[in-house]
């Protein structure tokens, strides 16, 4: 059996006075995707965002390949090997798609700093715009800059935040294939926040229902019948 890449237990985590998770478990492990459903409020981002150090949780324990982490700022966590992709993609509109892919470099020592040619073969449409601003790139295209730019960081525990809002359905099935291909390499853990059912069950080999800040339902694909997890994700 795979070991945990990330490990959390009794995560919460607030905004203000404003509770918004609320004591949840939840694993991940290297060649596997873990989906993160529920329905718009639930917490799915916020989660994400604890996770990668983007927001700090308020308690809970968080382990990344069996070392406690502690209350570590987001490059630290880029650093230990999270990528982080968030909602609405957050690419540098006025640099070049080049440039974009090279702000990944700065959790990288010297020597690791480079373009990995995967990158390319992945997202062949990347390397045709490599000198083309990243705001004039499609929303599709941005967000394969988005996912492309994470992996430079040659991550262990990769985070994706609804890869599939507002994308064209020919990029969604290559944005699918290339999450597929990342956990089929067995290299790293997968996190995904997802909205759109069927490209979440697909892909998923595990799942966390949220509502309301906890855990509504929860385990492996063998465990959990589709209608029961669409039933759960509906309401």
């Amino acid at each position: 059996m795979a070991a945990d890449t990330l490990q959390i237990e009794g995560l919460t985590l607030h905004y203000g006075g404003s509770q918004i998770l609320n004591g949840v478990d939840m694993t991940a492990r290297k060649g596997e995707v873990t989906c993160v459903m529920g329905t718009n409020g639930v917490g799915k981002t916020s989660l994400l965002k604890a996770i990668s150090g983007t927001h700090p949780r308020s308690g809970g324990t968080m382990r990344i390949e069996g070392e406690t982490i502690g209350r570590a700022s987001a490059h630290d966590l880029a650093r230990r090997g999270v990528a982080y992709v968030p909602q609405g993609r957050e690419i540098f509109p006025l640099l070049t798609v080049q440039e974009n892919l090279e702000t990944g470099f700065a959790c990288l020592p010297r020597s690791e700093r480079r373009v990995p040619d995967e990158i390319f073969e992945m997202f062949p449409i990347l390397k045709d715009f490599r000198t083309r601003r990243g705001g004039d790139l499609s929303g599709g295209q941005q967000q394969q800059l988005a996912i492309a730019r994470a992996l430079v960081t040659r991550p262990r525990l990769l985070l994706l935040d609804e890869p599939t809002e507002g994308i064209q359905p020919s990029i969604i099935k290559q944005i699918g294939e290339t999450i597929h291909m990342i956990r089929e390499a067995g290299e790293m853990a997968i996190v995904l926040v997802e909205q759109y059912f069927s490209f979440a069950h697909d892909l998923g080999d595990r799942f966390l229902v949220l509502e309301r800040g906890a855990k509504k339902l929860g385990g492996t694909k063998a465990e959990i019948p589709r209608d029961a997890l669409r039933d759960a994700v509906s309401v």
